[in-house]
């Protein structure tokens, strides 16, 4: 614990200091070092022999992806590309089939567990998404307020550790009832629970400070609802590959933590399901 405690500290300020004083373009990079580290740990869910090719085939698409859609791209005549809007979208649909690969499983695991490729494909609809989503969110109104993306970013992060440590508490106080005993037997009914609430304190205090216009109220809540839920399915989504990687951890780079697909696994889902529900929001 006390280990995990000073990774904590460390790795929390330098996050923080990273999306709020990084221009874009140097946030990109930082987004994109985070891919790179995510991808590689991808591999070892593939197999072990496929970690290099896995690595360097998700470089390459990401690099071609950054060359397609430049910083100066994200935003035309103040809407969203519509390429990474699709992107959005695609990757609403593939959360959605996860929920049901999380309810099915184990029984749906044959019909992938075995093929690399759709494995591969399957890390490729979690971390891409992920990628534009962080780096979109955060060039908002990036020209007329340097910080307000950052603020929603972190406002999807708060929202993301409070559901995490509200569940941990409420689930290791309160916990009888399994939430997902076939895919994390640790997690319970309860905890998710309690990580629901937490999150959705967050949510009243930053509808305080975004000044949420009181029509918009109601979806601002659905909204922060909708992004806790997908974040324990991010959770539970890397869960599954882990197991049938027989892994208990992403990897080793975070002393206490695991690996870096341990400590972003929520926000693979929260991050682009956020973006699309905000681009709504816009609209």
């Amino acid at each position: 614990m006390k280990q995990r405690i000073i990774t904590a500290l460390i790795l929390a300020p330098l996050t923080i200091a990273g999306i709020f004083l990084l221009p874009l373009k140097f946030f990109m990079l930082f987004c994109a070092a985070i891919f790179l580290l995510a991808s590689r740990e991808w591999g070892g869910f593939v197999g072990q022999k496929s970690v290099s090719l896995v690595f360097y085939s998700f470089a390459l698409l990401l690099g071609a992806s950054m060359l397609f859609l430049p910083a100066e791209q994200l935003w035309l005549n103040s809407a969203a590309n519509s390429i990474i809007t699709d992107g959005l979208i695609f990757a609403a649909l593939w959360w959605c089939l996860s929920l049901l690969m999380v309810i099915s499983y184990p029984k749906t695991a044959p019909a992938w567990k075995k093929s690399k490729i759709i494995k591969g494909l399957f890390g490729l609809f979690t971390l891409i998404p992920f990628f534009w989503a962080m780096v979109l969110l955060r060039s908002v109104n990036i020209e007329h307020d340097f910080y307000h993306g950052a603020q929603l970013l972190m406002f999807v992060f708060a929202l993301v550790w409070a559901a995490d440590s509200g569940a941990y508490f409420c689930g290791k106080k309160f916990g009888k009832h399994k939430l997902a005993p076939n895919v994390s037997p640790g997690k319970t009914i309860e905890g998710f629970a309690g990580g629901l609430f937490s999150a959705m304190i967050i949510a009243f205090f930053a509808s305080l400070f975004f000044a949420v216009p009181a029509e918009k109220i109601v979806f601002f809540f659905i909204a922060a609802f909708v992004t806790t839920i997908a974040s324990a399915l991010g959770d539970l989504n890397e869960s599954i590959f882990k197991r049938e990687a027989g892994l208990k951890d992403s990897g080793n780079l975070l002393p206490g933590h695991g690996g870096i697909m341990d400590r972003i696994d929520s926000l693979t889902a929260a991050v682009p399901v956020f973006t699309l529900l905000y681009l709504c929001w816009l609209n």
